[in-house]
């Protein structure tokens, strides 16, 4: 079920009402069954899918803890059989058109065919989730659940699911297995953080994709000033999108009292590329540290070895976000930026505010740079583009092309929405009830404008898909 449609606020309205009147002692259960109905809206066997990674994780886990001596392979027996499904859904098409490629150079014209399976989405993000927790119970850091029923809810809680964040099972669970009662405080803070992320999906995300698409599904048509637009745009549309994805998550979650991880802490001020990640996708960066930069080392074995580290974490990042290689030369960029900042000296001493400005703006146009491999449809049209950024330019008339009436109209509502949900206050209605009424009035005016957007995006072909759905 996608956050963008009608269906979903008539679903979160039946959750709501369903988590608040029925007894505490089945909420769980209330919260399981729908959780497993938002999943299965788009096809009923994810059910069996979701449900299979379930089942094999918390045996595991308990086994990890009455069979210490044979724990290591019950860890192994989690990773294979989590990552089994993983492997054939998201990467066995992926593997195969490699080894026919390098067949291919080898003499055989025939090369593999392939398979074209169909990627369940979020399958990514829960196996991931679930992971997490029996290496914890490996480790030590937890005990593992005995009730099978909180441990469904924790993989499967519906405002996470598809797209994140990867929660820890040290912060989640507590949360669904305390009584929570409404609060008109959690519940408004809980909308505001979804009125934010629609703003962020629907009024720029959404908008941008228009610009976006039409350029990178026409590099060849499309001259370097308006690839340079396009990859500046793409850069704010996928953090609206994915950013958005993840207010509306924790809205939806914190509706119910539960609060879940912050995934951004606005990124594009980063002032290093380290420090670019520590701000983006902040769930996935500490997933990769603890579980296998960590493991491989860290930065204890010397400068040679923590670079080694770190490339090989970012190898995997990208191939994490799509079973293509571009994916790979995309993470191989910020392996790469990073092992350059480990190498170079660091001073501890504070920058000059003005400095501090500039390494924004140099981080930003290098993750800019890598954004082109990372929204090309292959490392061809990758290189086209950036090819393109060094020939030909017609950057006036490319522009002009966009600037309709409609489109400076929606520029200057992004502008204006953008200020309005910094400014929007948190509602606390025990304590101000003026300003209270006054954050509702603005955010009714900002739902219109959504509205407003959204039907013009549909219009206008911008799509509703969330990018990190494909992941």
């Amino acid at each position: 079920m996608n956050f963008i449609s009608g269906w979903f606020f008539l679903f979160l309205l039946v959750v709501l009402l369903g988590y608040f009147l029925l007894p505490h002692k089945v909420r769980w259960l209330w919260l399981l069954i729908a959780s497993y109905f938002f999943y299965a809206v788009g096809s009923y066997w994810l059910v069996f899918l979701i449900f299979s990674v379930t089942l094999v994780c918390y045996a595991c886990a308990i086994g990890i803890k009455k069979f210490e001596r044979h724990k290591k392979a019950f860890l192994v027996l989690a990773f294979v059989v989590s990552f089994g499904p993983l492997f054939v859904f998201k990467y066995l098409d992926f593997a195969i058109g490699t080894v026919s490629f390098f067949a291919k150079l080898m003499g055989n014209s025939r090369g593999f065919d392939a398979i074209n399976i169909i990627l369940p989405i979020g399958i990514s993000f829960y196996t991931f989730q679930s992971l997490s927790y029996v290496v914890d119970v490996y480790r030590g850091k937890n005990e593992p659940e005995k009730h099978f029923g909180y441990f469904a809810l924790f993989v499967s809680f519906f405002p996470q699911l598809v797209a994140g964040p990867i929660e820890r099972f040290d912060n989640l669970m507590p949360q669904l297995k305390q009584e929570h009662h409404f609060d008109p405080d959690d519940f408004f803070l809980g909308a505001r953080y979804m009125l934010l992320g629609f703003m962020k999906k629907v009024i720029i995300a959404d908008f941008l994709a228009i610009i976006v698409n039409e350029v990178y599904g026409d590099i060849p048509g499309h001259d370097g000033g308006m690839i340079l637009v396009a990859t500046a745009c793409f850069a704010f549309q996928i953090y609206g999108d994915f950013s958005g994805y993840s207010d509306i998550a924790k809205g939806a979650a914190k509706m119910m009292g539960i609060d879940l991880m912050e995934n951004f802490n606005s990124p594009y001020l980063a002032t290093s590329i380290r420090d670019f990640w520590r701000r983006w996708h902040i769930s996935l960066s500490r997933w990769f540290t603890d579980y296998v930069y960590i493991p491989l080392g860290g930065n204890k074995n010397g400068k040679a070895r923590q670079c080694l580290n770190i490339f090989i974490v970012f190898l995997l990042s990208g191939l994490w976000h799509g079973a293509n290689w571009k994916f790979v030369v995309w993470g191989a960029i910020h392996g790469l930026l990073l092992v350059i900042e480990t190498l170079l000296p660091h001073k501890g001493k504070e920058c000059h505010p003005v400095l501090v400005r500039f390494k924004r703006i140099g981080v930003f146009l290098l993750v800019d740079f890598a954004w082109i491999f990372f929204r090309a449809g292959s490392i061809g049209e990758a290189g086209l583009a950036i090819g393109k950024l060094f020939t030909s330019w017609n950057l006036v008339t490319g522009i002009g092309a966009y600037f309709t009436l409609e489109v400076t109209l929606r520029l200057l509502m992004c502008a204006g929405l953008l200020a309005l949900g910094r400014c929007l206050p948190t509602i606390n209605f025990k304590e101000d009830w003026n300003r209270g009424a006054v954050a509702v009035m603005v955010s009714c005016f900002a739902i219109v404008l959504i509205g407003l957007c959204w039907a013009s995006n549909d219009y206008s072909g911008g799509g509703s898909a969330f990018i990190y759905f494909q992941f």
